[in-house]
């Protein structure tokens, strides 16, 4: 299974010729390919191509006498194998945004109704365009509403559109970018899961903090988040999520079921082996209204305190219930039932 989407960088001397040669040559060759016209002007001092595969790859390439950069989501040249990896953020700016521009095209082209959520589609082009992960990934946002069960496509879109669009993750983009995956199965069960990390972070950014993902703890683990109130000097919480399966998709027959099992396999293994300490979310955002009624009317205890249990809607709106003293002010963030 290929990775999330990087840029290449070369230090060797290029030429059209050697673009011809060593690039576009063997592409053609295994795939056929053409080399259009870059949809945009390539970054200054830089000379670009633009290279498409009969199979629907891509490539971009770009250079000038220092350094040359490629991306693509086809069969790498033989003559960059040994180039190393970079992401959109750590290559020359006028470079990414050259590259992230033609993407952001393509993508108006192919899936428009996606591109219609810019920040969105921008912060997902690692995978979107992923060489394995660009078909599950359109199909996941597309067919299965990011993991919420009674919404529309373009509810589910505007919310992390919206969430996405303040740049509380834009620092971590491509490792909550890749949190998605890159299979070329659609697997909306851990595909939600991995969304739920971005509720969580927006609950906690509506609530007026500061998040970092994935913080190392004592044990090797990593936690999800860390939650910094700014101006504040006391103890930044660590926050871990997890999402329970509906009962109607898991062998728990009851929704209160679904939260206890699913919080006691979160807690006997990584909470338990952190000691304590860290406030665990439970997002029940795949619950329809039953199924979150029924949980809701009961509260029931999920084995570690402290906790929060809540369900977000694409409108905006989160109810949520705690367990134990969460050191955490939520405030208007959620409804507390």
């Amino acid at each position: 299974m290929a990775s999330p989407l990087r840029f290449r960088r070369s230090t060797e001397r290029w030429t059209d010729e050697k673009v011809e040669r060593d690039l576009y040559a063997p592409l053609d060759e295994k795939f056929g390919a053409e080399m259009p016209t870059p949809h945009y002007r390539g970054p200054s001092g830089y000379e670009t191509r633009r290279i498409e595969m009969d199979n629907g790859d891509l490539a971009l390439f770009c250079w000038n006498d220092d350094e040359a950069f490629w991306l693509g989501n086809t069969e790498t040249p033989s003559a960059l194998w040994r180039t190393e990896k970079y992401t959109f953020e750590e290559i020359p700016y006028s470079v990414a945004r050259w590259a992230q521009r033609e993407l952001l095209g393509d993508l108006r082209t192919e899936a428009p109704w996606l591109a219609d959520y810019d920040h969105l589609a921008w912060f997902f082009l690692p995978v979107l365009f992923s060489k394995d992960g660009r078909e599950s990934s359109r199909t996941f946002f597309r067919d299965h509403a990011a993991g919420f069960p009674d919404a529309t496509r373009d509810d589910a879109l505007a919310f992390y559109d919206e969430f996405l669009t303040t740049g509380a993750l834009d620092d971590h983009r491509y490792e909550m970018a890749s949190k998605l995956g890159t299979s070329p199965q659609v697997d909306p069960v851990r595909m939600a899961s991995a969304m739920s990390e971005f509720t969580a972070a927006k609950l906690l950014t509506d609530a007026g903090y500061d998040v970092t993902p994935e913080i190392e703890v004592t044990t090797g683990h990593s936690l999800d988040f860390r939650a910094e109130s700014p101006g504040n000097g006391h103890e930044s919480p660590l926050v871990e999520v997890t999402r329970p399966r509906p009962p109607t998709r898991r062998h728990a027959d009851t929704p209160v079921a679904a939260v206890r099992e699913t919080a006691e396999t979160k807690t006997s293994g990584q909470l338990q082996k952190h000691g304590g300490g860290a406030v665990l979310f439970v997002d029940c955002s795949g619950f329809r209204d039953d199924e979150w009624n029924a949980v809701r009317g009961e509260r029931p205890a999920v084995r570690h305190r402290p906790a929060v249990v809540f369900r977000a809607r694409p409108s905006g709106e989160v109810e949520a219930y705690r367990k134990g003293s969460v050191p955490l002010d939520l405030g208007d963030a959620v409804e507390w039932v």
